[in-house]
């Protein structure tokens, strides 16, 4: 049952985003878990946000390091093609033989609060902040990072451990034992492993775990991300745009041939990438998990889960699991890049031997996923795995776009925002889903997605629980 609620009050929101800039990915597994380096926000942060979904597990934390990170650059976020952003290698994940910061996450620390007790018996609220800003330039490091890991929930304890290693290499670099550490240390956990992984979370890190509602994370997370620059990224608006000048006798004549439907190989438009981002509000989220929630955001902030689909990146990845030996999300990807879809799908062409011109239908145009599978009295064919990548990938993308623009049609939403770690960047995905909400909106729709698709959830989960200093030491 659909349930209506109001988001938290904006005022909990403090981080300071002036200047924000996305990192340079250091390796091809870091594309969806680029840094985000925020030069001006200085206050002592000692949360973690961990967002535990039924595949992934995604971990959300802000460190400051003696310098400024290496070569903070967003030359790499300005794309201009689809296969630019696409992620080829499986994240690796840390040791199991002991606990260890990844690589590219070694740098930096979780800075409590609690230590700085002597400044907090002392000062006010501004005599604080001026000393931590003189701290800062003294110490040569501005700002700080936010930083994003993920982890396979099934590792559920990979997971665990680095976020133990992090709190022990944050206690080192901070000069105090792991007891004081851990006093100002907080689990800010989202969604539905927060309840399940509670106890583990709890009895193994030793530190406070808050458990926040995974669909107001969701949204707060959105609101956040979306103010970034170069983060929020779509395909060029040619359609849109010159579907809107046409006149309505022009409209009429222009449907079957201007916006065919989604095809198996979509036209590749431009990424463009907003780089002077403001609050977009009303709009819909399309968040692809294992399964998929689809959530209207009215102006006023209050939001609604007004459907859904149980076919979603799970579904992708378990039966790509039962059909080819990938063992991981991004092995499925990559094959699908070199798949060809005709031989494993039935296209109108395999129909009707052509076109067919009067419903605007190529002969390219799928007629049934995996429609050539299966034929009586014919020995059943060996299809490539490949092949069987790429057909499952657009029959599951095309589901979600069109159930997408159903919704947004009947909420009068324009903006329509694609985020979990289903996408990952991949251009046969953004290619599908883009032009898929284009078809079936006749171009007056747009797709827009997300650098950091996956990490909405825990990103709600630490910007939510960001406490004002006052309330710190009431």
């Amino acid at each position: 049952m659909a349930t209506s609620t109001s988001l938290p009050t904006p005022k909990v929101i403090q981080v300071d985003t002036r200047g924000a800039v996305i990192l340079g990915e250091e390796s091809p597994e870091t594309r969806d878990s680029r840094g985000i380096y925020l030069p001006n926000y200085i206050e002592p942060v000692s949360h973690i946000a961990v967002d535990v979904g039924g595949s992934l597990a995604k971990i959300v934390y802000f460190t400051r390091s003696p310098e400024p990170p290496a070569s903070p650059s967003i030359t790499t976020t300005r794309s201009s093609s689809p296969a630019s952003i696409t992620t080829h290698s499986p994240c690796t994940s840390p040791s199991n033989s002991s606990p260890a910061i990844k690589p590219s996450h070694h740098n930096g620390a979780l800075t409590p609060m609690v230590l700085d007790n002597a400044h907090h018996n002392s000062l006010d609220e501004g005599s604080l902040r001026s000393s931590l800003l003189r701290r800062a330039s003294v110490q040569h490091f501005p700002g700080g990072s936010l930083n994003f890991v993920r982890f396979e929930t099934e590792k559920i304890d990979e997971c665990v451990e680095f976020i133990q290693s992090l709190i022990h290499h944050s206690a080192t670099l901070n000069g105090v034992s792991i007891e004081k550490m851990r006093k100002g240390v907080k689990i800010m956990a989202t969604g539905g492993g927060a309840h399940k992984f509670y106890d583990l979370f709890s009895s193994v890190l030793e530190v406070e775990v808050r458990r926040e509602d995974e669909m107001e994370c969701l949204i707060e997370g959105l609101k956040f991300i979306t103010l970034i620059p170069d983060e929020v990224y779509y395909f060029s608006d040619e359609l849109i745009y010159y579907h809107s000048h046409l006149s309505h006798v022009e409209k009429y004549k222009s449907d079957l041939g201007q916006f065919e439907r989604p095809s198996p190989n979509p036209p590749q438009y431009g990424v463009i990438f907003e780089s002077n981002p403001t609050p977009q509000l009303p709009c819909l989220l399309v968040n692809i998990g294992s399964g998929v929630s689809i959530i209207k955001v009215d102006e006023d902030g209050k939001f609604e889960r007004v459907s859904g689909t149980s076919l979603g990146g799970g579904t992708l990845w378990g039966l790509l699991s039962l059909l080819t030996p990938a063992t991981s999300f991004d092995e499925m990807l990559a094959l699908s890049e070199k798949g060809d879809n005709s031989s494993v799908d039935m296209l109108v062409g395999d129909i009707y031997g052509q076109d067919y011109g009067r419903l605007g239908l190529k002969s390219t145009t799928i007629a049934s996923s995996f429609g050539k599978v299966f034929k009586k009295g014919v020995h059943k064919l060996n299809f490539s795995a490949e092949d069987i990548s790429k057909s499952l990938l657009y029959a599951v993308s095309n589901n979600i776009g069109q159930i997408a623009y159903m919704n947004a049609e009947k909420y009068n939403l324009e903006r329509i925002y694609f985020g979990g770690c289903f996408i990952r960047g991949h251009a046969a995905t953004i290619g599908t889903l883009s032009y898929a909400i284009r078809f079936w909106s006749k171009g007056k729709k747009r797709a827009l997605f997300l650098r950091h698709e996956g990490f909405l959830g825990a990103i709600g989960a630490w910007i939510k629980n960001i406490t004002p200093i006052e309330a710190e030491e009431a």
